[in-house]
């Protein structure tokens, strides 16, 4: 007899049968029978033990939610990355940022496990991860699985212990007595003894949450202390989590796993989730954050701190803010504000001047001065000197500031600069980056450089739009800007041509597109079509296709700016595959020339040109089509075959070869002027207020040659 009958055992189940079975060894003693009260003890530390921890680390209320909701209802399944990003340099964290294309800075290396799964598996679990990525969430929920017993999620007979490593910030970490202390609270009998019992025989789950959160000054103490607990009783499972590269791997059991961003199956998951009571209200949602108009708050739902934070948003107004600075100043708010009060780690009153103003401030310039150089990823040494530099001009009376303290804080109290490897820092998204540089240019009217160094940097396209937003009504400046530099693209002959050639086509037809929708319709239907027939012609029989991607890029900025806002909508593809295909037709491929003579039918149903008989235009190419030299034709019979096609195709449109005998440099020169357009109507779509002779105005030169 150990102090408990087996029917006694067997009629609990889960972490209750834990408590029995180690109370009774504790208590009984080796051949006695527990008497009835310890018997009841026993069973009500059990359920008080349950209780207390589905209230302190069960439920959760973040970010102004109105009142606490249970973990379970919201918790969405988490995923975890092999951890590889340690010790990297800057320059392969560039490099690996920019192949994969990402507003995100999330690994793509190794492939994604299911984190209760992982958990399952290993016996001593490090997770890491960003602030806000749902560390802490991961490991309670971890918690609530054990208690459940093996018959749910976790696979494993243990009695959990959730333990806030921060709160060792001000003494020596002694984790036997936290235990046993948790075991004291829920009024178990001799919890020194019951504790020591539990971790002798290996019943315990023990969550160490926030290893980083740990004073700098008391992190290798502590480090040592966990690391001799875990030696010493070695038997039990242990999860601990740290943020991202402040892990610097101490620990030799554990596997390290990085949290993973939420994908589309979890975010939408977790609106279904946060819109329980109202299933059509989170549908609504779901289906409005997938929309072209609100990309700016689906890029902020990856993480699960900032997906609360759009939940948010769509609960208390039905919609999301189409400007994209309001959703990044809000998302802002939170890390800066709201975000900060559940994580003070280095105390506010440090520097008691150092508001969120200035926090904000301070960051526009780091993120500025950074993105002006292109570079995402920055030394710690750098950030900490400019923080110094920038503070001691903002807070003069202040004696000392230390800049790697106030790193530290914006990093662990607002997640928003982000240490990714050791020493090496960027933003947590790169929408804050470019929201922090367009906040720098506005406010220190740098909005003219923008325009004269950056106007046709793809680079530079959000920046654009979000200092349009930040503008204000000030936004007429920078759009006039703008088309003053666009102009300058148009600085040849031959491109000047083009644009009269664009409004001579076009002018007095009967389409309702505005004048400069049909100009940019004709460029997109016609002339680059005749460059792209051209090109090829120029190497018949030849695999080579010149100025390709330019062209394909010209057409996409050249159509945009056709169909945008237009009540019109104009086939957006009715050349493309004729353009993309131009070698094909230059060989006089019967396919390729019956696309032909479909799209000059779609380009009629257009009514853009004013001038051109395509009635006439599609029976000469039906009777073409008729005569198409095969390939047993002789070279010359092909050549002369594809010159005619030419002729007829540049005669429709009222073009010479000589207008369309582009140079490379004429070539982008064209690319640059329609993407700098296409990026005006952009930033008018995106500021808050434009004056309507101003648009009027910027509208009814667009596509013209200057002056003219």
């Amino acid at each position: 007899m150990t102090g408990m009958e087996p029917w006694a055992i067997s009629a609990v189940s889960g972490v209750a049968a834990m408590f029995v079975q180690i109370g009774g060894q504790v208590l009984g003693g080796l051949g006695k029978t527990l008497n009835e009260k310890t018997k009841k003890l026993i069973f009500a530390a059990s359920n008080e033990y349950q209780k207390k921890y589905e209230e302190r680390h069960g439920i959760i209320k973040v970010l102004g939610m109105r009142e606490h909701v249970k973990l379970e209802s919201l918790y969405t399944a988490v995923q975890f990355l092999d951890d590889d990003t340690s010790f990297q340099s800057i320059e392969n964290l560039e490099n690996v940022y920019r192949q994969t294309k990402i507003r995100r800075f999330q690994s793509q290396d190794g492939d994604k496990q299911e984190g209760i799964k992982v958990a399952n598996d290993k016996q001593y679990l490090m997770v890491i991860g960003g602030s806000g990525a749902g560390k802490s969430t991961f490991l309670r929920k971890m918690g609530i699985e054990a208690l459940k017993g093996k018959k749910e999620g976790f696979k494993h007979a243990c009695i959990p212990v959730f333990i806030v490593l921060e709160r060792f910030a001000s003494s020596k970490l002694n984790i036997e007595t936290f235990i046993a202390e948790e075991f004291g609270i829920c009024g178990c009998p001799s919890p020194e003894r019951f504790a020591a019992k539990a971790l002798e025989e290996g019943k315990l789950l023990i969550l160490l949450d926030g290893l980083d959160e740990v004073p700098t000054k008391n992190l290798t103490e502590a480090i040592s202390e966990i690391q001799n607990f875990v030696d010493k009783y070695d038997k039990n499972r242990f999860i601990i989590s740290c943020r991202g590269a402040a892990y610097r791997h101490n620990f030799r059991r554990f596997t390290d796993v990085a949290m993973a961003d939420f994908g589309d199956i979890q975010i939408e998951s977790f609106i279904s989730n946060w819109f329980r009571s109202e299933p059509d209200r989170g549908k609504d949602c779901w289906q409005k954050l997938n929309s072209p108009e609100h990309t700016a708050a689906k890029e902020l739902t990856h993480t699960p701190l900032l997906l609360t934070l759009v939940c948010l948003l769509y609960q208390r107004s039905h919609k999301f803010p189409t400007n994209r600075a309001t959703i990044y100043e809000r998302a802002l708010r939170v890390l800066l504000e709201e975000w900060a009060d559940e994580k003070i780690i280095v105390p506010e009153d440090l520097y008691k001047g150092l508001n969120t103003k200035r926090k904000e401030m301070m960051l526009s310039e780091i993120a500025h001065d950074a993105f002006q150089q292109d570079r995402l990823f920055l030394p710690r040494r750098e950030i900490a000197d400019k923080i110094e530099k920038l503070l001691a001009e903002m807070l003069p009376d202040e004696k000392f500031i230390s800049g790697a303290d106030v790193l530290r804080s914006v990093e662990v109290q607002h997640g928003v600069l982000v240490e990714r490897t050791d020493g090496i820092y960027s933003f947590s998204h790169l929408t804050l980056q470019e929201y922090f540089t367009a906040r720098y240019i506005n406010d220190h009217r740098q909005v003219e450089k923008l325009v004269t160094e950056h106007l046709t940097d793809e680079r530079w396209n959000e920046v654009f739009l979000l200092v349009a937003e930040l503008m204000g009504s000030g936004a007429d400046e920078l759009l006039l800007l703008m088309q003053k530099e666009a102009q300058k693209y148009i600085n040849t002959p031959k491109l000047q041509a083009l644009l009269n050639w664009a409004e001579q086509v076009t002018v007095g037809s009967v389409s309702n597109l505005k004048p400069v929708r049909k100009r940019a319709s004709a460029i997109t239907r016609a002339y680059i079509n005749a460059i792209a027939i051209a090109n090829a012609i120029a190497n018949t029989y030849t695999n080579a296709n010149i100025n390709a991607n330019a062209i394909a890029r010209t057409k996409t900025y050249a159509n945009a700016i056709a169909n945008a806002n237009a009540n019109v909508i104009v086939n957006a593809n009715a050349i493309a595959s004729t353009i993309a295909n131009a070698n094909i037709i230059a060989n006089a491929d019967p396919k390729a020339i019956a696309i032909t003579i479909k799209n000059s039918g779609e380009l009629k149903k257009s009514d853009i040109f004013n001038n051109v008989n395509f009635t006439m235009l599609s029976a000469q190419l039906e009777a073409l089509k008729a005569t198409i030299p095969d390939e047993k034709q002789p070279r010359e019979v092909r050549r002369a075959f594809a010159k005619h096609l030419q002729q007829t195709l540049l005669k429709a449109f009222h073009l010479t070869l000589e207008m369309i005998d582009l140079s490379e440099e004429e070539i982008k020169a064209l690319e640059n002027y329609l993407y700098a357009n296409h990026l005006i109507i952009q930033c008018k779509q995106a500021a808050v207020r434009v004056s309507p002779q101003t648009w009027e105005a910027i509208e009814a030169r667009m596509l013209l040659v200057p002056g003219s």
